[in-house]
């Protein structure tokens, strides 16, 4: 019988902070079957539109069906990648400003390699599946929602 493990918190209202990231490293260093950790943090770029700066997103979502397909997926990622040991994601619902942080996706695995592999595939695959919404602000007071 496969034991898929529980996502302990998905989402973070507003931008994921620094502190958060560092103690969650931290948390880890008791894990002496860890050999990698590749940490991917998803940034607020301050692109330009017409003239005008991206000033924050705002992202949405409908939970309930998120924390369900994250569940699966997560099962899926155990199941691909069985040198991984942890993983933990976390996204921000709400107002994140140009270079804030938005999302943090932390993979441990036995060995260097396999933390890479995963940690980009898990990334791609948040980005089409998830279903997580932003509406981007821009500097001149226009939104738009991508």
């Amino acid at each position: 019988m496969e034991v898929v493990k529980k996502i302990k918190k998905l989402f973070i209202d507003g931008p994921i902070q620094p502190d958060f990231v560092a103690d969650s490293i931290a948390k880890h260093s008791t894990k002496t079957n860890i050999g990698a950790h590749a940490i991917f943090l998803g940034q607020v770029r301050a692109d330009a539109k017409d003239g005008s700066e991206v000033t924050s997103i705002h992202y949405s979502a409908y939970q309930p069906m998120a924390e369900q397909i994250m569940a699966a997926m997560r099962g899926d990622f155990f199941a691909q990648y069985n040198d991984m040991t942890c993983l933990h994601i976390y996204h921000s619902l709400g107002e994140v400003k140009a270079g804030e942080v938005s999302l943090f996706v932390f993979v441990s695995c036995r060995h260097r390699k396999q933390s890479f592999e995963a940690l980009e595939h898990i990334v791609d695959r948040l980005k089409a599946e998830l279903p997580v919404w932003k509406q981007e602000f821009y500097s001149d007071q226009s939104y738009r929602w991508v």
